[in-house]
């Protein structure tokens, strides 16, 4: 298969540097005209795919929101990943899973292999149990030409605890997490598959993020960061940056028009602030 990292420099290119999460919470249900329960979950969900599958590069349903619905809910989101990836998006699951051992190696199955009803393009996944806790979602990903996302630098302010923490040798935990990702992304040409979650909303990433992949940057939007604010944030890295956007995109819902013009907004004014 071709990699992911490949397959995403391509759709960042030609539909546009631009990840849509689809978020079904109560509040956006309910602001969509839509009842809290599987018919109006169901409704949302198709009607963003609907709208967005066939001309934004990446597509990003949050799992817990699809999960809350038990069984039915997991039925909405299995035929939405089929349905986004056979418009065109590539679809990049939002589970932030992180585990060790056979566990993971169950996530890995459940999301990044052919053949499971959940398999994506990418998913998320949370390094803080070690980078090597992610070794069976990494290998999974690499033999199927799928790509992973590692939690580095997140937008919510209580991450820093965490991730600004010293290491041992004076580097901080989310810059020897990048570094890592890096080394599995040396030898990746255009772009390595295994990119990097770091939040627009950061004043200064203040780490170096030439990790030669991808940067889903979230915080655009309804968490107060703008495209104009990716160049300050990520500097020279600012050319592999795939802002993520949810709220301000789907509040001009359930209008398909609506929900389009939204995300091309977006894609302009990303453009214009990373000069692509």
């Amino acid at each position: 298969m071709i990699p992911f990292g490949t397959r995403l420099r391509t759709a960042m290119d030609t539909r546009g540097p631009l990840c849509v999460g689809i978020d079904p919470h109560t509040s956006l249900l309910k602001d969509w005209g839509l009842d809290d329960d599987i018919a109006g979950l169901e409704r949302f969900t198709r009607t963003a795919v609907e709208a967005l599958a066939d001309r934004v590069a990446v597509l990003k349903p949050q799992s817990a929101f699809f999960e809350r619905f038990g069984s039915r809910g997991i039925a909405v989101l299995e035929k939405a990943v089929e349905e986004a990836r056979a418009a065109g998006a590539l679809v990049l699951m939002d589970a932030k899973r992180g585990d060790i051992g056979s566990t993971m190696g169950a996530y890995a199955q459940t999301f990044l292999t052919p053949g499971s009803p959940l398999f994506s393009d990418a998913l998320t996944v949370s390094p803080y149990l070690g980078f090597g806790s992610l070794r069976p979602a990494l290998d999974a990903a690499a033999a199927s030409g799928a790509g992973v996302f590692v939690l580095a630098l997140t937008s919510n302010p209580e991450g820093a605890e965490v991730q600004r923490a010293t290491t041992a040798d004076g580097r901080s935990l989310a810059q020897s997490m990048l570094d890592r990702m890096a080394g599995e992304n040396a030898e990746a040409r255009p772009l390595g598959s295994v990119g990097a979650v770091v939040g627009a909303t950061l004043a200064d990433a203040g780490v170096d993020l030439a990790i030669n992949g991808p940067l889903l940057a979230p915080g655009i939007g309804a968490q107060g960061a703008t495209p104009a604010d990716l160049p300050r944030v990520f500097g020279d890295a600012v050319g592999n940056v795939l802002p993520s956007v949810s709220r301000g995109v789907l509040r001009y819902g359930p209008d398909i028009a609506g929900l389009r013009s939204a995300a091309e907004r977006y894609v302009d004014e990303t453009r214009v602030a990373i000069g692509a």
